[in-house]
Protein backbone atom coordinates (compact mmCIF):
# COMPACT_ATOMS: atom_id res chain seq x y z
CA UNK A 1 0.00 0.00 0.00
CA UNK A 2 0.94 3.94 -0.65
CA UNK A 3 2.36 5.04 2.23
CA UNK A 4 0.90 7.92 1.85
CA UNK A 5 -2.39 6.74 2.43
CA UNK A 6 -1.78 4.59 5.43
CA UNK A 7 -3.02 7.23 8.04
CA UNK A 8 -4.23 5.21 10.89
CA UNK A 9 -1.02 3.04 11.39
CA UNK A 10 -0.56 4.60 14.74
CA UNK A 11 -4.32 3.49 15.93
CA UNK A 12 -2.75 1.72 18.75
CA UNK A 13 -1.82 4.75 20.27
CA UNK A 14 -4.22 7.76 21.99
CA UNK A 15 -6.87 8.41 19.26
CA UNK A 16 -7.73 12.23 20.68
CA UNK A 17 -9.53 14.68 18.47
CA UNK A 18 -6.62 16.06 17.83
CA UNK A 19 -5.07 13.80 16.39
CA UNK A 20 -8.32 12.63 14.42
CA UNK A 21 -8.62 15.77 12.93
CA UNK A 22 -4.87 15.58 12.06
CA UNK A 23 -5.71 12.30 10.45
CA UNK A 24 -8.46 13.69 8.09
CA UNK A 25 -6.56 16.62 7.08
CA UNK A 26 -3.66 14.13 5.29
CA UNK A 27 -6.78 12.54 3.73
CA UNK A 28 -7.62 15.67 1.78
CA UNK A 29 -3.89 15.98 0.70
CA UNK A 30 -3.47 12.27 0.10
CA UNK A 31 -6.29 10.86 -1.78
CA UNK A 32 -6.07 12.25 -5.04
CA UNK A 33 -2.75 10.71 -5.27
CA UNK A 34 -3.60 7.42 -4.70
CA UNK A 35 -4.15 5.82 -7.84
CA UNK A 36 -3.68 1.99 -8.91
CA UNK A 37 -2.94 -0.43 -12.08
CA UNK A 38 -5.47 -2.42 -14.08
CA UNK A 39 -5.57 -6.15 -13.07
CA UNK A 40 -7.25 -8.60 -14.49
CA UNK A 41 -9.75 -10.42 -12.56
CA UNK A 42 -7.81 -13.58 -13.27
CA UNK A 43 -5.54 -12.53 -10.77
CA UNK A 44 -7.79 -11.28 -8.05
CA UNK A 45 -9.56 -12.13 -5.04
CA UNK A 46 -8.15 -15.46 -5.02
CA UNK A 47 -8.60 -16.23 -1.46
CA UNK A 48 -9.36 -19.28 0.15
CA UNK A 49 -12.59 -20.37 -0.71
CA UNK A 50 -13.31 -21.48 2.69
CA UNK A 51 -16.70 -19.56 4.30
CA UNK A 52 -13.63 -18.26 6.60
CA UNK A 53 -12.68 -14.44 5.03
CA UNK A 54 -9.84 -12.42 5.79
CA UNK A 55 -11.11 -9.69 7.41
CA UNK A 56 -9.43 -6.62 5.84
CA UNK A 57 -9.86 -8.29 2.30
CA UNK A 58 -11.19 -6.00 -0.53
CA UNK A 59 -10.49 -9.07 -2.76
CA UNK A 60 -7.65 -7.43 -4.65
CA UNK A 61 -4.60 -9.37 -3.91
CA UNK A 62 -2.46 -10.87 -6.30
CA UNK A 63 -1.88 -14.61 -5.47
CA UNK A 64 1.57 -16.50 -6.34
CA UNK A 65 0.87 -19.13 -8.80
CA UNK A 66 1.61 -21.90 -6.03
CA UNK A 67 -1.65 -20.08 -4.55
CA UNK A 68 -3.64 -20.40 -7.77
CA UNK A 69 -2.93 -23.58 -8.48
CA UNK A 70 -3.58 -24.88 -4.81
CA UNK A 71 -7.36 -23.52 -5.54
CA UNK A 72 -7.64 -24.73 -8.64
CA UNK A 73 -7.03 -28.00 -6.83
CA UNK A 74 -9.49 -27.37 -4.31
CA UNK A 75 -12.41 -26.28 -6.58
CA UNK A 76 -11.53 -29.94 -8.68
CA UNK A 77 -11.75 -31.56 -5.42
CA UNK A 78 -15.19 -30.06 -4.71
CA UNK A 79 -16.46 -30.68 -7.95
CA UNK A 80 -15.79 -33.99 -7.57
CA UNK A 81 -16.63 -34.31 -4.08
CA UNK A 82 -20.13 -33.12 -5.11
CA UNK A 83 -20.31 -34.93 -8.85
CA UNK A 84 -20.98 -31.29 -10.26
CA UNK A 85 -22.13 -31.22 -13.69
CA UNK A 86 -22.27 -27.52 -14.61
CA UNK A 87 -20.47 -24.45 -13.25
CA UNK A 88 -22.78 -21.04 -13.79
CA UNK A 89 -20.62 -17.89 -14.57
CA UNK A 90 -22.75 -14.99 -12.78
CA UNK A 91 -22.29 -11.32 -13.52
CA UNK A 92 -24.55 -8.64 -12.42
CA UNK A 93 -26.69 -6.19 -14.37
CA UNK A 94 -27.10 -2.57 -13.57
CA UNK A 95 -30.30 -3.67 -11.92
CA UNK A 96 -28.40 -5.89 -9.72
CA UNK A 97 -29.86 -9.40 -11.60
CA UNK A 98 -27.67 -11.74 -11.99
CA UNK A 99 -27.16 -12.79 -15.99
CA UNK A 100 -25.22 -16.16 -16.06
CA UNK A 101 -24.05 -18.45 -18.34
CA UNK A 102 -23.55 -21.88 -17.18
CA UNK A 103 -20.96 -24.49 -18.47
CA UNK A 104 -19.74 -28.29 -18.04
CA UNK A 105 -18.07 -28.67 -15.63
CA UNK A 106 -15.25 -30.36 -17.37
CA UNK A 107 -14.72 -26.85 -19.12
CA UNK A 108 -14.23 -25.05 -16.21
CA UNK A 109 -10.76 -24.88 -15.67
CA UNK A 110 -10.33 -23.49 -19.87
CA UNK A 111 -12.51 -21.11 -18.95
CA UNK A 112 -11.08 -19.57 -15.57
CA UNK A 113 -7.86 -18.87 -18.19
CA UNK A 114 -9.89 -18.17 -21.12
CA UNK A 115 -13.45 -16.53 -19.85
CA UNK A 116 -17.14 -16.59 -21.16
CA UNK A 117 -17.94 -14.75 -23.30
CA UNK A 118 -21.93 -12.87 -23.56
CA UNK A 119 -23.37 -10.19 -25.52
CA UNK A 120 -22.80 -6.75 -23.98
CA UNK A 121 -26.53 -6.04 -24.21
CA UNK A 122 -27.11 -9.05 -21.07
CA UNK A 123 -25.80 -6.92 -18.68
CA UNK A 124 -26.19 -2.95 -19.42
CA UNK A 125 -29.90 -3.32 -20.84
CA UNK A 126 -30.21 -0.39 -22.77
CA UNK A 127 -32.22 -0.93 -26.34
CA UNK A 128 -30.56 0.78 -28.94
CA UNK A 129 -29.08 3.20 -27.40
CA UNK A 130 -28.04 6.26 -29.89
CA UNK A 131 -24.41 7.30 -29.89
CA UNK A 132 -24.99 10.88 -28.86
CA UNK A 133 -27.10 9.01 -25.47
CA UNK A 134 -23.88 6.84 -24.48
CA UNK A 135 -19.83 6.64 -24.36
CA UNK A 136 -19.11 3.57 -26.12
CA UNK A 137 -16.07 1.99 -24.42
CA UNK A 138 -13.41 1.77 -27.17
CA UNK A 139 -12.61 -1.23 -28.96
CA UNK A 140 -16.28 -2.23 -28.38
CA UNK A 141 -19.89 -1.32 -28.79
CA UNK A 142 -23.15 -2.16 -27.40
CA UNK A 143 -24.21 -5.12 -30.12
CA UNK A 144 -20.36 -6.59 -28.71
CA UNK A 145 -19.40 -9.19 -26.25
CA UNK A 146 -17.80 -8.82 -22.84
CA UNK A 147 -16.02 -11.76 -21.30
CA UNK A 148 -16.78 -12.50 -17.59
CA UNK A 149 -13.72 -13.52 -15.81
CA UNK A 150 -14.04 -15.50 -12.33
CA UNK A 151 -13.04 -14.46 -9.41
CA UNK A 152 -12.21 -17.92 -7.98
CA UNK A 153 -12.45 -17.17 -4.19
CA UNK A 154 -16.20 -16.98 -5.00
CA UNK A 155 -16.60 -20.26 -6.21
CA UNK A 156 -19.54 -22.18 -4.13
CA UNK A 157 -21.73 -25.08 -4.84
CA UNK A 158 -25.34 -24.46 -5.04
CA UNK A 159 -27.46 -25.95 -2.45
CA UNK A 160 -30.72 -25.41 -3.98
CA UNK A 161 -29.65 -26.25 -7.48
CA UNK A 162 -28.50 -30.17 -8.41
CA UNK A 163 -25.31 -30.94 -9.14
CA UNK A 164 -24.45 -27.24 -9.58
CA UNK A 165 -21.88 -24.62 -8.60
CA UNK A 166 -21.57 -20.48 -9.24
CA UNK A 167 -18.70 -18.47 -9.10
CA UNK A 168 -18.80 -14.85 -9.71
CA UNK A 169 -17.67 -12.95 -12.38
CA UNK A 170 -16.13 -9.25 -13.27
CA UNK A 171 -16.28 -8.30 -16.74
CA UNK A 172 -14.23 -7.07 -19.40
CA UNK A 173 -14.16 -5.88 -22.81
CA UNK A 174 -12.79 -7.98 -26.11
CA UNK A 175 -9.37 -6.00 -25.71
CA UNK A 176 -9.02 -6.75 -21.77
CA UNK A 177 -10.33 -3.57 -20.61
CA UNK A 178 -12.83 -3.17 -17.36
CA UNK A 179 -16.50 -2.47 -18.38
CA UNK A 180 -17.37 0.66 -17.26
CA UNK A 181 -20.57 0.27 -16.49
CA UNK A 182 -19.77 -3.13 -14.26
CA UNK A 183 -21.49 -2.47 -10.38
CA UNK A 184 -18.92 -4.93 -9.04
CA UNK A 185 -16.20 -2.88 -10.77
CA UNK A 186 -16.81 0.28 -9.34
CA UNK A 187 -18.04 -1.18 -6.34
CA UNK A 188 -14.41 -3.10 -5.83
CA UNK A 189 -12.92 0.82 -7.38
CA UNK A 190 -14.16 2.90 -4.36
CA UNK A 191 -12.91 -0.03 -2.00
CA UNK A 192 -9.78 0.18 -2.84
CA UNK A 193 -9.38 4.05 -2.92
CA UNK A 194 -10.71 3.61 1.15
CA UNK A 195 -8.23 1.07 1.32
CA UNK A 196 -5.52 3.47 -0.11
CA UNK A 197 -6.66 6.51 2.47
CA UNK A 198 -5.83 3.87 5.42
CA UNK A 199 -9.57 2.65 5.84
CA UNK A 200 -11.80 -0.40 5.46
CA UNK A 201 -15.32 -0.72 5.72
CA UNK A 202 -17.41 -3.28 7.85
CA UNK A 203 -21.33 -3.46 6.36
CA UNK A 204 -23.78 -5.72 5.60
CA UNK A 205 -27.13 -5.46 4.17
CA UNK A 206 -30.63 -5.84 5.34
CA UNK A 207 -33.06 -6.84 3.45
CA UNK A 208 -37.14 -6.61 2.70
CA UNK A 209 -39.11 -9.13 0.12
CA UNK A 210 -42.25 -10.00 -0.10
CA UNK A 211 -43.05 -13.95 -0.50
CA UNK A 212 -46.59 -15.04 -2.65
CA UNK A 213 -48.30 -18.15 -2.85
CA UNK A 214 -48.81 -19.96 -6.55
CA UNK A 215 -51.08 -17.15 -8.49
CA UNK A 216 -54.47 -18.08 -8.81
CA UNK A 217 -57.10 -17.08 -11.38
CA UNK A 218 -60.18 -15.43 -9.87
CA UNK A 219 -62.82 -13.51 -12.57
CA UNK A 220 -60.58 -13.69 -15.47
CA UNK A 221 -57.54 -12.44 -13.68
CA UNK A 222 -54.41 -13.69 -12.09
CA UNK A 223 -53.81 -12.53 -9.05
CA UNK A 224 -51.09 -13.57 -6.16
CA UNK A 225 -51.56 -13.33 -2.89
CA UNK A 226 -48.99 -12.67 -0.30
CA UNK A 227 -48.18 -15.87 2.37
CA UNK A 228 -49.61 -14.89 5.31
CA UNK A 229 -49.32 -17.73 7.72
CA UNK A 230 -45.18 -16.41 7.33
CA UNK A 231 -46.29 -13.56 9.81
CA UNK A 232 -46.73 -16.26 12.61
CA UNK A 233 -44.21 -19.47 11.97
CA UNK A 234 -41.46 -18.27 9.24
CA UNK A 235 -42.78 -21.74 7.21
CA UNK A 236 -39.55 -23.12 8.94
CA UNK A 237 -38.72 -25.64 5.84
CA UNK A 238 -38.53 -23.00 3.54
CA UNK A 239 -37.04 -20.59 5.79
CA UNK A 240 -34.80 -23.05 6.90
CA UNK A 241 -33.39 -24.01 3.39
CA UNK A 242 -32.31 -21.02 2.38
CA UNK A 243 -30.93 -19.64 5.68
CA UNK A 244 -28.81 -23.27 5.06
CA UNK A 245 -28.42 -22.31 1.33
CA UNK A 246 -27.00 -19.09 1.99
CA UNK A 247 -24.70 -20.49 4.38
CA UNK A 248 -23.09 -22.49 2.36
CA UNK A 249 -22.82 -19.98 -0.42
CA UNK A 250 -20.79 -18.08 1.62
CA UNK A 251 -23.53 -15.91 3.26
CA UNK A 252 -23.84 -15.47 6.80
CA UNK A 253 -27.49 -14.72 7.85
CA UNK A 254 -27.00 -13.08 11.47
CA UNK A 255 -30.90 -13.07 11.56
CA UNK A 256 -34.39 -13.62 9.61
CA UNK A 257 -37.68 -12.56 10.56
CA UNK A 258 -41.50 -11.93 9.65
CA UNK A 259 -42.04 -8.13 8.87
CA UNK A 260 -44.22 -5.47 8.79
CA UNK A 261 -46.73 -6.90 6.33
CA UNK A 262 -48.13 -10.66 5.70
CA UNK A 263 -45.45 -12.22 3.29
CA UNK A 264 -42.94 -9.85 4.38
CA UNK A 265 -39.59 -11.16 5.43
CA UNK A 266 -36.92 -9.35 6.92
CA UNK A 267 -32.95 -10.52 6.57
CA UNK A 268 -30.29 -9.73 8.01
CA UNK A 269 -26.63 -10.75 6.72
CA UNK A 270 -23.75 -10.50 9.14
CA UNK A 271 -21.17 -7.95 8.60
CA UNK A 272 -18.86 -8.21 6.44
CA UNK A 273 -15.40 -6.55 5.45
CA UNK A 274 -14.65 -5.42 1.99
CA UNK A 275 -16.97 -6.31 -1.60
CA UNK A 276 -17.99 -9.44 0.32
CA UNK A 277 -21.29 -7.76 1.63
CA UNK A 278 -22.67 -6.77 -1.70
CA UNK A 279 -21.61 -10.62 -3.14
CA UNK A 280 -24.13 -11.62 -0.24
CA UNK A 281 -27.37 -9.72 -1.19
CA UNK A 282 -26.37 -10.82 -4.82
CA UNK A 283 -26.83 -14.10 -3.79
CA UNK A 284 -29.57 -13.58 -1.85
CA UNK A 285 -31.41 -11.88 -5.03
CA UNK A 286 -31.19 -15.46 -7.18
CA UNK A 287 -31.41 -17.59 -4.38
CA UNK A 288 -34.39 -16.89 -2.22
CA UNK A 289 -36.10 -16.74 -5.96
CA UNK A 290 -34.64 -20.51 -6.87
CA UNK A 291 -35.57 -22.02 -3.36
CA UNK A 292 -39.36 -20.35 -3.21
CA UNK A 293 -39.89 -22.06 -6.29
CA UNK A 294 -39.30 -25.28 -4.65
CA UNK A 295 -41.84 -24.55 -2.17
CA UNK A 296 -44.33 -23.16 -4.66
CA UNK A 297 -43.82 -19.62 -3.31
CA UNK A 298 -42.75 -16.84 -5.98
CA UNK A 299 -40.63 -14.56 -4.33
CA UNK A 300 -40.28 -10.78 -4.90
CA UNK A 301 -38.32 -7.46 -3.89
CA UNK A 302 -40.07 -5.27 -6.37
CA UNK A 303 -42.49 -2.70 -4.68
CA UNK A 304 -46.16 -2.48 -5.40
CA UNK A 305 -48.61 0.11 -4.27
CA UNK A 306 -48.90 -0.58 -0.46
CA UNK A 307 -45.45 -2.00 -0.05
CA UNK A 308 -42.21 -0.87 1.04
CA UNK A 309 -39.77 -3.38 0.66
CA UNK A 310 -36.17 -1.90 2.05
CA UNK A 311 -32.94 -2.65 1.66
CA UNK A 312 -30.70 -1.00 3.95
CA UNK A 313 -27.21 -0.94 4.20
CA UNK A 314 -25.66 -0.95 7.76
CA UNK A 315 -22.24 -0.11 7.83
CA UNK A 316 -19.30 1.63 9.82
CA UNK A 317 -15.31 2.43 9.14
CA UNK A 318 -12.69 0.94 10.32
CA UNK A 319 -8.82 1.10 10.23
CA UNK A 320 -7.22 -1.10 7.52
CA UNK A 321 -6.46 -3.41 9.97
CA UNK A 322 -9.98 -4.31 10.50
CA UNK A 323 -9.15 -3.75 14.30
CA UNK A 324 -10.99 -0.59 15.29
CA UNK A 325 -14.04 1.15 14.46
CA UNK A 326 -13.25 4.48 13.79
CA UNK A 327 -17.31 6.20 13.92
CA UNK A 328 -16.55 5.62 18.31
CA UNK A 329 -14.32 5.72 20.81
CA UNK A 330 -15.59 3.24 23.37
CA UNK A 331 -18.49 0.72 22.92
CA UNK A 332 -21.60 2.37 23.68
CA UNK A 333 -20.92 5.40 23.47
CA UNK A 334 -23.75 8.12 22.13
CA UNK A 335 -21.69 10.27 20.07
CA UNK A 336 -20.10 10.13 16.80
CA UNK A 337 -16.32 10.66 16.39
CA UNK A 338 -15.13 13.07 14.65
CA UNK A 339 -14.68 10.74 11.49
CA UNK A 340 -18.01 9.73 12.43
CA UNK A 341 -19.26 13.28 12.04
CA UNK A 342 -17.51 14.13 8.49
CA UNK A 343 -18.54 10.60 7.27
CA UNK A 344 -22.31 11.11 7.76
CA UNK A 345 -21.76 15.21 6.69
CA UNK A 346 -20.76 13.11 3.50
CA UNK A 347 -23.87 11.09 3.16
CA UNK A 348 -26.28 14.05 3.82
CA UNK A 349 -24.38 16.51 1.34
CA UNK A 350 -24.79 13.95 -1.67
CA UNK A 351 -28.33 12.25 -0.30
CA UNK A 352 -30.21 13.24 -3.59
CA UNK A 353 -27.67 11.84 -5.99
CA UNK A 354 -27.51 8.97 -3.42
CA UNK A 355 -31.36 8.46 -3.80
CA UNK A 356 -31.43 8.13 -6.85
CA UNK A 357 -29.01 5.00 -7.24
CA UNK A 358 -30.84 4.08 -4.29
CA UNK A 359 -34.41 4.14 -5.00
CA UNK A 360 -34.00 3.70 -8.72
CA UNK A 361 -37.89 3.48 -9.69
CA UNK A 362 -41.00 5.70 -9.76
CA UNK A 363 -42.91 3.13 -7.18
CA UNK A 364 -39.67 3.04 -4.08
CA UNK A 365 -39.70 6.56 -4.35
CA UNK A 366 -43.62 6.91 -2.85
CA UNK A 367 -42.46 6.03 0.54
CA UNK A 368 -39.92 8.89 0.89
CA UNK A 369 -43.11 11.20 1.38
CA UNK A 370 -45.62 8.43 3.16
CA UNK A 371 -46.01 10.64 5.64
CA UNK A 372 -46.69 13.89 4.12
CA UNK A 373 -50.32 14.75 2.39
CA UNK A 374 -48.83 18.04 0.62
CA UNK A 375 -47.52 17.76 -2.85
CA UNK A 376 -44.12 18.49 -2.38
CA UNK A 377 -40.53 18.22 -4.55
CA UNK A 378 -38.47 16.69 -1.78
CA UNK A 379 -38.57 16.64 1.76
CA UNK A 380 -35.67 17.05 4.18
CA UNK A 381 -33.01 14.25 4.64
CA UNK A 382 -33.17 13.08 8.17
CA UNK A 383 -30.29 11.93 10.66
CA UNK A 384 -30.81 10.34 14.21
CA UNK A 385 -29.30 7.91 17.12
CA UNK A 386 -31.40 5.24 17.44
CA UNK A 387 -33.98 6.05 15.17
CA UNK A 388 -35.78 3.96 12.23
CA UNK A 389 -37.95 6.69 11.06
CA UNK A 390 -34.49 8.84 9.78
CA UNK A 391 -32.58 8.12 6.26
CA UNK A 392 -29.53 7.87 8.01
CA UNK A 393 -29.97 6.23 11.41
CA UNK A 394 -26.76 5.76 13.44
CA UNK A 395 -26.95 2.96 15.96
CA UNK A 396 -24.55 3.03 18.99
CA UNK A 397 -25.22 0.01 20.75
CA UNK A 398 -23.79 -3.87 19.83
CA UNK A 399 -20.72 -5.47 20.28
CA UNK A 400 -18.57 -3.91 17.38
CA UNK A 401 -19.67 -0.30 18.00
CA UNK A 402 -21.30 2.67 15.82
CA UNK A 403 -22.86 1.94 12.72
CA UNK A 404 -24.70 4.10 10.42
CA UNK A 405 -28.08 2.49 8.73
CA UNK A 406 -28.24 4.29 5.27
CA UNK A 407 -32.04 3.74 4.72
CA UNK A 408 -32.13 5.79 1.36
CA UNK A 409 -32.03 1.96 -0.35
CA UNK A 410 -34.89 0.48 -1.91
CA UNK A 411 -34.89 -3.90 -2.05
CA UNK A 412 -34.58 -3.12 -5.79
CA UNK A 413 -31.39 -1.13 -6.03
CA UNK A 414 -28.37 -2.71 -7.12
CA UNK A 415 -26.33 -3.59 -3.74
CA UNK A 416 -22.82 -3.07 -5.83
CA UNK A 417 -23.93 0.75 -6.36
CA UNK A 418 -25.42 1.40 -3.12
CA UNK A 419 -22.19 0.05 -1.90
CA UNK A 420 -20.20 2.14 -4.21
CA UNK A 421 -22.30 5.61 -3.85
CA UNK A 422 -22.18 5.26 0.07
CA UNK A 423 -18.45 4.75 0.08
CA UNK A 424 -17.48 7.64 -2.40
CA UNK A 425 -20.10 10.27 -0.48
CA UNK A 426 -18.34 9.10 3.43
CA UNK A 427 -14.82 9.73 1.67
CA UNK A 428 -15.95 13.76 0.00
CA UNK A 429 -17.61 14.15 3.76
CA UNK A 430 -14.09 12.87 5.39
CA UNK A 431 -11.73 15.29 2.88
CA UNK A 432 -14.48 17.95 2.47
CA UNK A 433 -13.65 21.34 4.78
CA UNK A 434 -16.64 23.25 3.19
CA UNK A 435 -19.98 22.70 2.70
CA UNK A 436 -21.84 20.11 5.38
CA UNK A 437 -19.61 20.44 8.65
CA UNK A 438 -19.74 18.46 12.10
CA UNK A 439 -20.36 20.34 14.65
CA UNK A 440 -18.18 20.37 17.83
CA UNK A 441 -17.80 17.38 19.94
CA UNK A 442 -20.29 18.32 22.89
CA UNK A 443 -23.33 18.10 20.60
CA UNK A 444 -25.07 16.04 18.61
CA UNK A 445 -25.94 18.18 15.60
CA UNK A 446 -24.53 18.88 12.09
CA UNK A 447 -24.40 22.06 11.01
CA UNK A 448 -24.92 22.38 7.31
CA UNK A 449 -24.31 25.01 4.69
CA UNK A 450 -27.57 24.25 2.84
CA UNK A 451 -29.88 21.75 4.26
CA UNK A 452 -29.97 18.78 2.51
CA UNK A 453 -33.30 17.79 0.21
CA UNK A 454 -34.60 14.29 -1.15
CA UNK A 455 -36.09 14.82 -4.58
CA UNK A 456 -39.40 12.70 -5.06
CA UNK A 457 -39.49 12.26 -8.36
CA UNK A 458 -37.25 10.18 -10.18
CA UNK A 459 -36.49 12.37 -12.69
CA UNK A 460 -35.40 14.61 -10.28
CA UNK A 461 -33.29 12.44 -8.54
CA UNK A 462 -31.64 11.87 -12.18
CA UNK A 463 -30.98 15.74 -12.47
CA UNK A 464 -29.40 15.74 -9.15
CA UNK A 465 -27.22 12.61 -10.28
CA UNK A 466 -25.67 13.91 -12.95
CA UNK A 467 -24.99 17.27 -11.77
CA UNK A 468 -23.20 15.69 -8.56
CA UNK A 469 -19.83 16.04 -9.17
CA UNK A 470 -18.43 13.76 -6.89
CA UNK A 471 -20.15 11.35 -7.48
CA UNK A 472 -20.00 11.26 -11.24
CA UNK A 473 -16.05 11.29 -10.91
CA UNK A 474 -16.11 8.36 -8.12
CA UNK A 475 -18.58 6.29 -10.44
CA UNK A 476 -17.46 7.45 -13.76
CA UNK A 477 -19.02 9.14 -16.52
CA UNK A 478 -19.57 6.08 -18.69
CA UNK A 479 -21.15 4.63 -16.22
CA UNK A 480 -23.74 7.49 -15.25
CA UNK A 481 -24.27 8.32 -18.97
CA UNK A 482 -25.56 4.35 -19.26
CA UNK A 483 -27.65 4.55 -15.88
CA UNK A 484 -29.39 8.37 -16.83
CA UNK A 485 -30.22 6.76 -20.48
CA UNK A 486 -31.32 3.49 -19.58
CA UNK A 487 -33.94 5.32 -16.13
CA UNK A 488 -35.05 7.72 -19.01
CA UNK A 489 -36.27 4.86 -21.43
CA UNK A 490 -37.55 3.08 -18.32
CA UNK A 491 -39.82 6.67 -17.74
CA UNK A 492 -40.98 6.24 -21.07
CA UNK A 493 -42.22 2.71 -20.95
CA UNK A 494 -43.23 2.79 -16.92
CA UNK A 495 -46.49 1.17 -17.40
CA UNK A 496 -45.51 -1.86 -19.81
CA UNK A 497 -42.45 -2.07 -17.18
CA UNK A 498 -44.76 -2.78 -14.34
CA UNK A 499 -46.45 -5.20 -16.12
CA UNK A 500 -43.16 -6.87 -17.38
CA UNK A 501 -41.57 -6.79 -13.93
CA UNK A 502 -44.76 -7.88 -11.93
CA UNK A 503 -45.77 -11.24 -14.15
CA UNK A 504 -42.14 -12.25 -15.51
CA UNK A 505 -40.68 -11.78 -11.85
CA UNK A 506 -37.49 -10.00 -13.87
CA UNK A 507 -36.74 -7.66 -10.30
CA UNK A 508 -36.42 -10.88 -7.87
Amino acid sequence: MNNEGDLLQEDSRDDGNETEASRINKLRRTRKKVTKPHISSTEMGEMDISNSKDNTSNNTQIPTAPQLSSRMKHIKQEMTKNHLQFVRFEATDLHGVSRSKSIPAHFFQEKVIHGVFMPRGYLELIPNPKDNEVDHIRATCFNSDIVLMPELSTFRVLPWAERTARVICDTFTVTGEPLLTSPRYIAKRQLDQLQDCGFSLLSAFIYDFCIFGVPEIINSKTISFPVSTLLNNHDQPFIQELVDGLYHTGANVESFSSSTRPGQMEICFLSEFGISSADNAFTLRTGVKEVAKKHNYITSFFIETGFCNSGILSHSLWDVGGKRNLFCSSSGTEQLTITGKKWLAGLLKHSAALSCLMAPAVSCRKRYSKESKDQKESVPTTWGYNDNSCAFNIKCHGERGARIENKLGSATANPYLVLAATVAAGLDGLQSSDGTLAAPDDSTELYQSKPSEIPLKLEDALVALEEDQCLRHALGETFIHYFVAMKKYELENEETDAERNKFLEYFI
